[in-house]
């Protein structure tokens, strides 16, 4: 025998028949069953021949050698083990005779994988409950999903959260699986060593092909796209092009200057943020501080900018982030207000602070400025600011 040849198995590991059946027809085809992984079986190429194949399950990962030889006595070899199945074949000229006999008796060497199969279930449940109640703490526990899900930090955690339920899905159907097996041996009934296979092969590959796709795109593409397209820079003094309000905007007074707090020659200060997610594929987060030559007026400036994917997000999106700038509590101090170039704008104005959520199209703007400046002037600034987002 030569070549190797790899293929993703038909069916979940705990169906017994449809394994050994799926064994046969290969070697029929030439390919004669060598090694079982996770989810491909190893093939050698050989000389076609119909070969049967046995499973035996025990208690343990490991076979003994003391069955190995009883089974190689009534003409049985062994080929491989693969979670607690062990596979052996005989060419079926051979005529070997059947390792188990007694369909109630087999089920017997079925009991102690079952416990394990619950023992296992239950401990995967705990953990997978404990993941999915921190998961559910970070999207709900600030009253804030849709900024979570804009910002995309929790999406990539999400869906692998989901790979981890559909594990216990499948803990649950392995042990339920087992239980009907045992059960229909008790009852006389022997295993069917060549099911049908071919419509789990169908449904396994495509669902290989759909993990291994959430796996690629969720847990290696998008968090390093994520940290690609993240950066943080010195704002500019000058530069009119920058999609975000400017503190020089709002002030128009000569006697500021921008409070240089420099660290390894970055401007802490005053700086800028892009970040990038699946649905907000542009983002900004500023900060900017300045300061008066008196040194007793010390005005500034923050803001986030979101361009979504979707429009319908952006509602939602303004409702959180006043849910996030004011920790929940006096939300409703937030006044809408109607203007020509926004879709929605609501303000809140607190003696020097003032604050603005506002949305055009898919592009939705938070603005939180300190200073004397007059609370319009906000409004204008950031509705021609975000005429250019809206307009990209």
């Amino acid at each position: 025998m030569g070549k190797v040849v790899r293929k993703i198995r038909p069916t979940n590991y705990w169906q017994i028949g449809e394994h050994e059946s799926w064994f046969s027809d290969m070697s029929l085809q030439g390919l004669h069953l060598h090694k079982m992984g996770t989810n491909l079986a190893h093939f050698k190429k050989g000389e076609p021949k119909r070969i049967e194949y046995r499973i035996e399950v025990t208690g343990k990962k490991l076979i003994t050698y003391e069955q190995i030889d009883l089974y190689e006595e009534n003409g049985w070899e062994y080929v491989t083990s693969y979670q607690w199945f062990h596979v052996f074949s005989s060419p079926t000229e051979k005529k070997a005779p059947e390792i188990h006999t007694d369909p109630a008796e087999q089920a017997f060497t079925l009991q102690r994988l079952y416990k394990k199969l619950v023992f296992n279930l239950v401990w995967v449940s705990l953990g997978v409950a404990l993941i999915l109640g921190m998961l559910l703490a970070m999207w709900f526990l600030d009253g804030t999903p849709v900024l979570r899900l804009v910002e995309g930090y929790v999406v990539q955690q999400s869906t692998i959260t989901i790979l981890y339920i559909y594990y216990v899905i499948n803990a649950v159907k392995a042990m339920l699986a087992i239980k009907e097996l045992k059960k229909s041996l008790n009852e006389g009934k022997a295993i069917n060593h060549h099911a049908p296979w071919k419509k789990s092969l169908r449904k396994n590959g495509i669902l290989s092909v759909v993990f291994i796709g959430i796996i690629l795109v969720c847990g290696l593409i998008m968090p390093f796209y994520q940290l690609k397209k993240m950066d943080t820079f010195t704002l500019p003094k000058n530069d009119e092009n920058l999609p975000f309000v400017r503190l020089a905007d709002i002030e128009q007074n000569p006697q500021l200057n921008r409070d240089e707090y420099y660290t390894d020659e970055f401007g802490w200060a005053n700086r800028y943020t892009t970040n990038w997610s699946i649905f907000a594929p542009v983002q900004f987060e500023t900060d900017e501080m300045w300061l008066e030559e008196s040194g007793t007026y010390s005005p500034s400036v923050s803001s986030e900018i979101y361009n979504l994917t979707f429009q319908a997000f952006a509602k939602p999106l303004l409702s959180d982030l006043m849910e996030w700038h004011t920790y929940g509590d006096e939300r409703e101090s937030f006044i809408e207000r109607k203007h020509p170039v926004f879709d929605h704008l609501v303000t809140r104005e607190d003696e020097e602070w003032k604050q603005l959520v506002a949305s055009k199209g898919k592009v939705v703007m938070y603005i939180r400025y300190y200073g004397y400046a007059d609370l319009d002037v906000v409004v204008e600034n950031a509705a021609q600011k975000i005429v250019l987002l809206a307009e990209r």
